[in-house]
């Protein structure tokens, strides 16, 4: 049985019929193409491929312990970087990191001629009077990776970062039940700090822990500093940008106001807003900074002024090491084939 479609139908859809039936020979012709000699294939774009994998050798491990690498992919969104400890693969690196604290001297160095390709990248966390040896090294390295602003790879110890767009519509503190609190592990009397600590505890009261003062509470350091309104981020040397986690983790992250001796209130402004933090500077000794910190105490409004950029930003801390090598890799590949060698390692670090 055979149907029989209306006459005004086959008419009105007659079209429609015969442009269904040429896509369909369109197709199988493109397919055939394809297998053709001669026919190129790039006829439909394919995505860029991913850039060549980035080897990076660390000469030591820092202070000589053993771990294990962080994948840059997962932690910071780092795609191809590989680091690795093995020195017999040193040609096939693409840069080699060396962690001052342990380098003797130049004779510590590899021998041989460093392949013309190859960064040798010094590395240092320490500040300028707990590193050794600067002089002995200077036209060795062709980058260096320190904490301050104007390093080859600038790594410091923490920064803001900007929250979603938006921001927080609040701020919310940790319940505060006590005023000051200084975590303090190397003591040392002729530490400025330690100084500044004793004229300061004559006229308020500070909690001191750690090695020289009262165990951490249950919980660790954040859980303990939370409970306090100001935090004594006091640096143990001060020297240009040498502003560590004892401002970022211990007072930021913890929730307390950070009150600061390092370097001058002018470095500080240049990596967080002038309220978010109090320096000792600002007051004409220890005596008139107390008073100011009781002041506050008693004006929860003022207070709570010194947390505005927490609607704005959020502390980040930067994870030792992995970030470090992952950013190398970031580092290697925005500078391409530039080259250049530091000549005068001592006295850029010190200045």
């Amino acid at each position: 049985m055979v149907l029989s479609l209306p006459r005004r139908w086959r008419w009105k859809h007659r079209h429609r019929l015969l442009a269904a039936a040429l896509s369909c020979v369109v197709l199988v012709l493109y397919s055939f193409t394809l297998e053709l000699p001669g026919v190129p294939r790039n006829w439909v774009q394919s995505p860029d491929p991913p850039p060549p994998p980035l080897t990076v050798l660390l000469w030591w491990e820092p202070f000589g312990k053993r771990r294990r690498m962080g994948d840059c992919q997962r932690l910071f969104n780092i795609s191809g970087c590989r680091v690795i400890t093995n020195r017999t693969a040193r040609a096939s690196a693409h840069a080699i990191l060396f962690h001052h604290r342990d380098l003797g001297d130049a004779s510590w160095l590899p021998r041989g001629a460093r392949l013309p390709a190859q960064r040798w990248v010094w590395m240092n966390f320490e500040s300028p009077s707990h590193s050794h040896w600067l002089g002995d090294v200077g036209g060795v390295f062709n980058w260096t990776m320190t904490y301050q602003a104007d390093s080859d790879v600038f790594v410091p110890y923490g920064r803001l970062l900007p929250r979603p767009q938006g921001g927080a519509a609040t701020v919310r503190l940790p319940r505060k039940r006590n005023l000051v609190a200084w975590v303090i592990s190397n003591w040392n009397e002729d530490h400025e700090r330690v100084r500044y600590y004793r004229a300061l505890s004559r006229h308020v009261h500070v909690d001191v822990y750690g090695g020289a003062g009262r165990p951490l509470r249950a919980g660790g350091l954040l859980r303990t500093v939370s409970e306090y309104k100001f935090y004594l981020a006091f640096e143990n040397s001060q020297h240009r940008d040498y502003i560590t986690e004892k401002l970022w983790r211990n007072a930021l992250q913890a929730g307390a106001v950070p009150v600061v001796l390092g370097p001058s209130r002018a470095n500080y402004e240049r990596f967080l807003p002038r309220n978010a933090f109090i320096h000792v500077d600002d007051f004409s000794g220890p005596e008139k900074l107390a008073a100011y910190l009781r002041f506050l105490n008693r004006h929860g409004s003022l207070y709570r002024s010194y947390f505005a950029w927490k609607k704005r930003y959020t502390p980040h801390v930067t994870r030792f090491w992995d970030e470090h090598y992952c950013t190398v890799c970031q580092a290697l590949r925005a500078a391409g084939n530039q080259q250049r060698t530091v000549t005068d390692l001592g006295p850029w670090y010190d200045s």
